[in-house]
């Protein structure tokens, strides 16, 4: 069972003079909601987590679900023996996430994690619900806190695309 999960930072607050209505694509995901994640294996006890205080909470969510999709290009879908390969990089250090899909399993590994330590795996379809999941809950949360960010177009045009599975 896979839990995606944050934290906002208080060492990294935003500004407040921020327009959230207005607030263009790029400052949603890597100027503001700054805080550290977590992808973890419930049933194995195991997590990959930042402990930075910095990493944009919207930018995972968003870049996660691109991620799932990009490990879905192959039209053999879950038969696919080919190896497909993703990274989700973080823009303030040379720290990165990668994603090996083969068949329908999901391997997760982070440059931090020790080299005997095995990835985390998922069923892909699981991880496509699960990633869309948190972002559309993370949204919810962080329009309940920043008025006017439920009115950002951008916001919609990013719910529309990931819609809950």
């Amino acid at each position: 069972m896979i839990d995606l999960g944050y934290s906002l930072s208080r060492r990294f607050p935003d500004p407040p003079q921020t327009d959230y209505r207005t607030a263009d694509v790029r400052t949603l995901r890597h100027d503001l909601f700054c805080g550290d994640v977590y992808v973890a294996d419930v049933k194995a006890d195991r997590e990959i987590s930042t402990a930075w205080g910095w990493v944009p909470v919207l930018d995972f969510a968003w870049a996660l679900c691109d991620i799932v999709e990009r490990l879905d290009r192959d039209p053999r879908g879950s038969r696919a023996a080919t190896t497909q390969f993703a990274e989700l990089d973080f823009t303030e250090s040379t720290d990165c996430v990668t994603f090996e899909r083969r068949f329908g399993w999901v391997e997760i590994a982070a440059d931090w994690m020790a080299a005997d330590e095995p990835p985390l795996t998922f069923n892909h379809a699981e991880l496509r619900r699960e990633a869309r999941d948190f972002l559309h809950d993370l949204v919810a949360d962080l329009t309940d806190m920043h008025e006017g960010l439920g009115d950002n177009p951008a916001i919609w045009d990013l719910l529309a695309r990931f819609p809950r599975v």
